[in-house]
């Protein structure tokens, strides 16, 4: 660092007060993260990290997480210093009203922040993604003479996020995989909300980190910015992860809070500020103080930033001379572009009556997809066999070879939703995972957060319902499907049949800025014959007119979703063949459905069609919506139990039997 040290004490303190400053003025928020982890954030930010402030989106850039999201005011400084579109109006509105600078770091919001934070933890696990896609991209793109991806992933993670069973799931597949572009400071203040760590939090962090393959090094001094310095260059050089553990003081410099709980996550009141400025030689007045100096040198980075774009940019030219088919598809592929006909590529399944699994037919449209879609990468939490998600275009994703499509993630569900969103955030792949639809409930937190940050993340869940079996209630969801609908931009896909997952997968692969969960069975379903039913295509509007049966206009309105099609079509028949005119509606997604014209949802369901029934193996909650105040729900608001499929189908209500008697109820009322 060729600084002196009265302008690195100057920056340094430049960010310290930036942040604590908007965090007084909005009288709410976190001033003990970014002012003890300003040296170590000034450090990375000057003299490491490769960025461009005019090109948020620059494809070689280094990232940088914070993970402790709550300590948000850092970065904004840090964007707002080093040249970012975020004016110092939007610092001074931190935490107001439809500002740029939420209480907490939001992706898409703020330009340059990479990962939507808070939740602790998941910033730290969307490093590790990050670090997956840059590797895997790195080998696919690299060539001698043009490294196109070399990028580190830098992160200031916290007692908080060490805790959180997500980062030690990250963290041991980092390790296992050799993801040697991870490099993260540990704000080890020793302090959480509750008081010292020692009243939770005892264990050798160095050494649990060391066991999962990392690179640890130790600085107990958290203001020596020389030692931090060498750490970063030390963790450069080598092919592990690296966790730098940096003893810092909560809240540097407040006189009466500093290292205590009190500086953690309150606003230090304007005598408790006045004296932090006054012990670090800091003007009171007026807040927001940015000395010229100090900007002057941060705002460097933005010639920087252009001359490395330009450089990496000169670079592809070049490659594009010697590589040009390689060169185009990475064009495309960091452009969110899809090939052109990729689509062609999906199956269409012909009728059969015994069916298939839809996670086996699942299975055949991913590798058909696989093969026109190169970036398709992802894998499973240790049931890709059951999942049916190893894509065989490819090998595994492996610590000696990163060209791999196929990612083993381990039984670690939580884990591997985080990754995948950092995957997600990165670019230039299409990422997925997958598990059981049970134990979607371990990796709700990246789901949510993925539908917040607006990612395309492709989530797979499969044995979705008491058709699991005998496996019984522990592995049967039952809430599954209500809990995953009611997460706002989520799209949920329940298909009925092989069209219909080829269907589904269509549209989670075209929406690259919002998740979708395809729900799929572990039981046969059999494959309608669309010559019969209407297209599948109608799939892509959340609900379609599958059938009308009987006579003149529809007295009846059957719908369900997924393995319960089944139920409705035979009970629709028996009820035609009793001169019984009745609708048959597919509704895979509630949300698409929604989403669609007054006209269209009222063609679907005309209401002038007052009796309707659902049929679906979940609980009931929300149904409602659909059916209206004269229909009837056939759900599942209990457990399951264990015990062959069929029969558990049978013992709980969902027959052919049992769905014609309440849709005669209901006829019979009217």
């Amino acid at each position: 660092m060729q600084e002196d040290k009265t302008l690195q004490n100057l920056c340094v303190n430049t960010i310290r007060f930036l942040s604590a400053d908007g965090v007084q003025q909005a009288n709410s928020g976190h001033p003990g993260l970014p002012m003890g982890t300003a040296p170590m954030a000034y450090v990375i930010w000057a003299h490491h990290l490769r960025h461009n402030p005019t090109n948020p989106k620059w494809a070689n850039r280094d990232r940088f997480v914070l993970s402790g999201g709550h300590g948000s005011m850092l970065i904004y400084a840090l964007l707002h210093l080093t040249g970012y579109d975020l004016p110092l109006e939007e610092l001074k509105r931190f935490r107001q009203w439809g500002s740029l600078t939420p209480g907490h770091p939001e992706y898409g919001l703020t330009p340059g922040v990479e990962t939507t934070t808070g939740p602790l933890g998941q910033g730290f696990a969307n490093g590790v993604g990050m670090a997956i896609a840059e590797a895997h991209l790195a080998q696919k793109f690299n060539r001698p003479g043009y490294t196109l991806f070399d990028h580190y992933v830098y992160a200031i993670v916290t007692d908080g996020d060490l805790m959180e069973g997500v980062a030690a799931e990250a963290a041991s597949l980092a390790g296992h995989l050799r993801l040697g572009k991870l490099i993260y400071l540990y704000d080890d203040n020793r302090i959480s909300i509750e008081g010292s760590t020692d009243i939770a939090f005892t264990e050798d962090r160095g050494k649990r980190f060391e066991a999962y393959g990392w690179h640890v090094q130790r600085i107990e001094d958290g203001l020596d910015l020389e030692a931090i310095d060498r750490a970063i260059e030390a963790a450069k050089q080598d092919p592990r992860p690296s966790l730098i553990m940096v003893h810092n003081i909560i809240g540097y410099g407040l006189p009466t809070r500093a290292g205590t709980p009190k500086a953690h996550g309150e606003p230090p009141g304007q005598a408790e500020l006045d004296g932090a400025k006054e012990y670090l030689g800091w003007p009171k007045e007026p807040r927001f103080y940015i000395p010229e100096e100090a900007l002057a040198f941060f705002r460097q980075a933005k010639a920087r930033g252009a001359e490395l774009e330009t450089e990496w940019q000169q670079r592809l030219t070049a490659y594009a001379v010697e590589y040009p088919e390689l060169a185009a598809e990475l064009r495309r592929r960091l452009s969110g572009e899809l090939p052109d006909g990729w689509e062609a590529a999906v199956l269409t399944f012909s009728a059969d009556a015994k069916g298939m699994a839809t996670r086996a037919s699942s299975g055949k449209v991913l590798n058909a997809l696989a093969e026109v879609l190169p970036e398709l990468v992802g894998g499973s939490a240790d049931l890709a066999p059951s999942n049916n998600t190893w894509m065989n275009a490819s090998g595994a994703y492996a610590p000696d070879d990163h060209s791999g499509r196929n990612i083993h993630f381990g039984v670690r569900e939580h884990g591997m939703g985080s990754i995948v969103n950092g995957m997600a955030y990165h670019g230039g792949v299409i990422p997925f995972g997958a598990t059981f639809m049970v134990f979607s409930d371990y990796m709700r937190p990246p789901v949510r957060l993925a539908a917040l940050s607006h990612l395309g993340s492709i989530w797979v869940f499969t044995h979705d319902s008491i058709g699991v079996g005998e496996d019984g209630p522990t592995h049967q969801p039952v809430e599954h499907l209500a809990a995953l609908r009611a997460i706002p931009n989520l799209i949920t896909l329940r298909p009925a049949d092989a069209n219909e997952v080829a269907e589904a997968w269509k549209i989670a692969i075209e929406n690259r800025h919002r998740p979708t969960a395809l729900v799929l069975t572990r039981q046969n379903l059999p494959t309608l014959d669309r010559s019969v039913y209407a297209p599948a295509e109608g799939v892509r509007r959340g609900a379609y007119v599958l059938r009308d049966l009987g006579e003149g206009k529809p007295q009846l309105i059957l719908m369900a979703s997924g393995s319960e099609m089944g139920l409705i079509i035979e009970a629709g028949k028996h009820l035609a063949e009793q001169g019984f005119a009745v609708r048959l509606v597919s509704f895979p997604s509630w949300e698409l459905f929604a989403e669609q014209s007054a006209a269209y949802r009222n063609a679907v369901l005309p209401p002038d069609i007052p009796l309707r029934l659902s049929v679906e193996a979940g609980i009931s909650q929300g149904w409602h919506r659909w059916v209206g105040s004269d229909g009837r729900v056939i759900g599942l608001d209990r457990y399951g139990a264990s015990a062959p499929a069929n029969l558990v189908f049978e013992n709980l209500g969902f027959s052919v039997a049992r769905v014609e008697e309440v849709a005669l109820e209901l006829l019979q009322q009217k």
